[in-house]
């Protein structure tokens, strides 16, 4: 689950992390009050209008302003909001800009990179960091390589006060930046951890001129498979910035993302449907999207998901694959079935059943009157798929 810059800082002010002063406006109005009362309250000269949405490379598309007074910043305000904005994380489409952050500036003396984030191949969390900030850590790793440094520490230990101490010295931290670099970065370790983070990026982190260190910018990503534990996060969701069909899937307990691909997939568990995708690349084809209709769905959920698919103007062709296990073949059969009349299906649809009640479900396809291509195996299905969606 992606949130808006301002709900991170809001995450990071509460466990101690040092952040601007800001206000979350939706027009050009409060804009200008914001920046007035910031300017006044915090003696700033300057103040950031900063574009909200949930991707990065803001400012490089011209989301991101500095204003000196109210009118100024008011002005910005009216021409990014509603504005379509295009980075390199949004696509060629961009996102339209419904809400901004106003903030006050600071006097910036240095600025770094730092994030937090899961290394699956460690089974630990790793901290990593760079003393050039501002950029793309992808242009960090291939322009400094040698500069980006890393510590790793275990979730239920927490970053210690000897790795942040090693983080502080690789960095070049000084004197009582020194400190305050310390207390930050294990600072934000603990907020990814009781926040169920899968991401937490400050880039750029900043040192003021009076050596307090700040995160100018925060990107967090929350793992919804955590959200038991917090049920309060509904709320910072904002459906104007997520995929419709997807947050419609949510709904309906079904994991779905689509992908620019041309053959749209239905599975039943994770793995499978990874290696469903896989082994569509392989014969040459793209698959449209990752869609898990787990191991227990219903008929409607299936119904469901076959729609989801068709929705996907890209799609040329669909490959159900589905090992019943817990999943019984004939319940797929139906939902197939049902949504594929419902719909007026009309692309080429391959069928691939194994497991339990499979012979139930043949006999619903077979019996269906759709134009439907069976598969006998997992390689079978993506090869038809492809060659069938031309």
């Amino acid at each position: 689950m992606k949130i808006h810059e301002y709900q991170a800082k809001e995450i990071l002010e509460k466990s101690g992390v040092q952040v601007p002063k800001g206000q979350v406006v939706f027009s050009v109005e409060e804009a200008g009050r914001a920046a007035a009362q910031l300017m006044e309250n915090t003696g700033s000269g300057v103040v950031a209008v900063k574009a909200q949405i949930h991707a990065g490379g803001r400012g490089k598309g011209g989301g991101v302003k500095i204003a000196k007074t109210p009118e100024e910043a008011a002005a910005h305000a009216e021409k990014i909001l509603g504005m379509t904005l295009v980075t390199h994380q949004t696509g060629p489409d961009g996102k339209v800009v419904r809400r901004l952050l106003i903030e006050q500036g600071l006097d910036i003396a240095r600025e770094l990179y730092m994030s937090v984030l899961v290394d699956r191949e460690k089974r630990k969390v790793c901290f990593m960091a760079c003393a050039e900030g501002g950029m793309e850590i992808e242009e960090l790793a291939r322009d400094y390589p040698e500069k980006i440094v890393k510590e790793w520490f275990d979730a239920s230990e927490g970053l210690s006060q000897k790795g942040a101490e090693s983080l502080v010295r690789k960095l070049g931290f000084e004197g009582d930046a020194a400190s305050g670099a310390e207390k930050f970065m294990r600072a934000l370790a603990d907020v990814f951890v009781k926040e169920d983070c899968s991401l937490l990026e400050i880039n750029p982190c900043v040192v003021d001129t009076a050596g307090r260190v700040w995160a100018l910018d925060a990107k967090v990503a929350l793992d919804d498979n955590a959200s038991f534990r917090h049920p309060d996060r509904e709320e910072m969701r904002d459906p104007d910035e997520e995929n419709p069909v997807e947050a419609e899937a949510r709904k309906f307990g079904i994991a779905y993302i689509k992908l620019d691909g041309s053959i749209g997939c239905l599975v039943n568990g994770a793995g499978l449907a990874m290696a469903t995708m896989d082994i569509i690349k392989h014969y040459g084809g793209e698959p449209a999207n990752f869609l898990d209709v787990g191991g227990g769905a219903s008929a409607e959920q299936v119904t469901q998901a076959f729609r989801m698919i068709l929705s996907d103007p890209n799609v040329r062709a669909i490959f159900v694959n589905i090992f019943g296990g817990i999943m019984r073949c004939d319940v797929i059969a139906e939902g197939v079935t049902t949504a594929a009349k419902e719909t007026g299906l009309n692309v080429p649809l391959v069928v691939r059943l194994e497991g339990t009640k499979v012979e139930e479900g043949k006999k619903i396809l077979s019996e269906s009157g759709l134009n439907i291509t069976s598969a006998g195996d997992m390689g079978e299905g993506a090869r038809l798929s492809v060659e069938l969606a031309g």
